[in-house]
């Protein structure tokens, strides 16, 4: 007979662990599995778009790096397109729109090259400002973390972003928007994520 819902036990859960980026990310982690790790290369050469880096660290509560970080990035293209069959349009060859990388075991730091994405259309018929999704675990975190990366510098469209304007504090939604800056002719965008405390990055139930 089978047994009802109501009387089944809740699985039980762990943190990621430090064996997370063995399974996920064994080229970082010493382990030569792959002939291609699988995600470290999220926009192809031939993707058109400004090229850009991403970087930051996870800070926990205490304002310490948190080094043993895996985090997953989505992104559309220069046009605003995701590469997806459920998206109308195509995407530049060898565009993924997703990566994953590791923080490093030393510092924290985390970081990824990609083409800076476009507006996308939302599902209501808005436009969303350019972003990169990000998903992140690590050991001390039951479930995964999703955010969102902003740019400085795309002020106009930030503005009229239905995300960002369900967030009703200016100063909780600074907290998404990363910093540009100039590194050589490449422009870097610094993100850092903060689990608690003041300034907490915002992060979103989905």
């Amino acid at each position: 007979m089978r047994q009802k819902l109501g009387y089944l036990k809740e699985t039980p859960s762990q943190t990621a662990g430090p064996y997370v980026h063995i399974g996920l990310a064994p080229g970082a982690a010493g382990f030569e599995i792959y002939d291609q790790e699988l995600g470290w290369d999220i926009a192809g050469p031939n993707a058109k778009g400004e090229r850009i880096r991403v970087e930051g660290v996870v800070i926990d509560g205490t304002g310490s790096p948190v080094k043993d970080v895996l985090l997953e990035a989505w992104q559309a293209n220069a046009d605003g397109i995701y590469a997806h069959p459920e998206h109308v349009g195509t995407v530049d060859e060898g565009f993924r729109g997703w990566g994953r990388v590791i923080s490093d075991f030393e510092t924290g730091e985390w970081g990824f090259d990609t083409v800076k994405p476009g507006p996308v259309m939302g599902r209501n018929g808005q436009k969303m400002a350019p972003h990169i999704s990000l998903w992140i675990v690590a050991r001390g975190i039951n479930t995964g973390l999703n955010t969102r990366i902003y740019f400085e510098d795309e002020g106009e469209a930030n503005a009229t972003d239905p995300i960002l304007n369900v967030i009703e504090w200016e100063r909780r939604r600074t907290t998404l928007i990363a910093k540009r800056r100039e590194r050589g002719n490449k422009p870097v965008y610094r993100f850092n994520i903060r689990l608690q405390g003041e300034d907490e990055t915002v992060f979103f139930d989905i």
